[in-house]
């Protein structure tokens, strides 16, 4: 069985299981309470922040839990909005968000912010002159993501922070979800980044819990009102078994991550390399350095991307469409349809994302079983056929 859809089918790491466990099955207060059980869990919460903060290079204050990355994407988009609103409703993204964040926007949108949807070039990058030329004095956010989840773009995230040192005001929220871990930290989050988000599901902890990094001194206004956890930004009782396994995968991901990246950027070329030999098939996911090492999307053409995820699925091989998030809905492949991919092709697409667990013996069985199916399907659309 190989899992090429780690986004999806991730197993929780048996070290972070075992903490989970451990805390889960203990007894433990509310950190809210103000008994000593209640203290004894207060302190496990601020262990597991400050390890986390120290991890990823910033301030235990400035670290906030959530339920996972579409919370923290909600938050940080419209808990900015609704805080600016006064200075202003332009708010800015790309027309390649992840769902969470698109869909923030246009709830926005709804209710009568205006919004700048930034178009992308062939690879599904945004142009920061665009962006230059979308703000104006009402613009209060900008909300691009670091990685793209459909095709593994990393955006000009170094470069769109230059540019909005020129504007200190406006707050600016990277979704980070696809990209910790993969060596391109320092491509992503940036001293100018004041709001990123992450989701513990993507690195072998359990779902249901993520984290929302807010830069300290940036205001957001909360979205739940309630008991006033996590400095009144999240109330809500905390998940104090899955922060504590979500501290320990961070740790362990981060261990010989360079070393993990390079693996994974070997079984992608591997792929890649058997792929470009083949006609009719469209690669989206170069084998370069603006492209994350762990994310492969193309395209078989003729094939339905839901016909040949379920056909390999038959071989014990899991990928999926374009976005695991949209696969069941009609907003597959959104990412191509920016690109200005023809429809045909575009819904033909299926995503392979691999992580550190991933081997290059898998990569080895994938083309032996892929080839079968190309050779099956080409036969029926007359592939490389003159």
């Amino acid at each position: 069985m190989i899992y090429f859809d780690n986004s999806a089918t991730t197993k929780i790491d048996p070290q972070v299981l075992d903490t989970y466990n451990k805390v889960a099955t203990n007894i433990w207060g509310n950190p809210s309470s103000l008994h000593k059980m209640g203290d004894r869990a207060h302190q496990l919460l601020e262990a597991s922040r400050k390890q986390i903060a120290g991890l990823l290079g910033v301030k235990q204050h400035e670290i906030f839990f959530t339920s996972g990355g579409t919370e923290s994407n909600n938050t940080a988009i419209k808990g900015t909005a609704i805080q600016k609103r006064e200075f202003g409703k332009h708010i800015i993204t790309s027309s390649v968000e992840h769902a969470s964040v698109a869909n923030s926007f246009t709830a926005l949108e709804n209710l009568g912010w205006r919004v700048t949807r930034l178009p992308v070039d062939k690879e599904g990058r945004v142009n920061v002159n665009d962006l230059r030329n979308a703000i104006d004095s009402d613009t209060t956010l900008v909300s691009i993501m670091g990685v793209n989840n459909e095709i593994g773009t990393i955006q000009p995230i170094d470069e769109i922070s230059d540019l909005l040192e020129n504007y200190p005001t406006i707050q600016f929220h990277v979704d980070n979800v696809q990209a910790l871990g993969k060596n391109i930290w320092d491509k992503v989050f940036t001293p100018r980044v004041d709001l990123s988000s992450l989701s513990a599901h993507k690195f072998h902890a359990p779902r249901g819990i993520g984290i929302l990094y807010k830069k300290e001194g940036k205001m957001l206004s909360p979205l739940n009102d309630g008991g006033g956890q996590e400095k009144g930004l999240r109330s809500g009782t905390e998940n104090l078994p899955a922060i504590a396994g979500m501290a320990k995968a961070i740790r362990l991901l981060l261990e010989d991550e360079p070393e993990k990246a390079a693996r994974e950027a070997a079984i992608k070329a591997k792929i890649v390399d058997y792929l470009k030999q083949k006609p009719g098939i469209d690669i989206f996911s170069p084998v370069q350095d603006n492209f994350a090492p762990h994310i492969l999307c193309f395209a078989l053409e003729g094939i339905r991307g839901e016909t040949l995820v379920h056909t390999l699925e038959d071989q014990d091989i899991y990928t999926s469409t374009t976005s695991a998030c949209a696969s069941k809905t009609a907003d597959e492949a959104s990412t191509l349809v920016s690109m200005h991919i023809d429809d045909k092709i575009a819904t033909s697409a299926i995503r392979l994302s691999f992580d550190e667990t991933n081997t290059l013996a898998e990569a080895d069985e994938f083309i032996k079983v892929f080839d079968k199916i190309y050779n099956h399907f080409a036969k029926i659309n007359h592939l490389g056929e003159n």
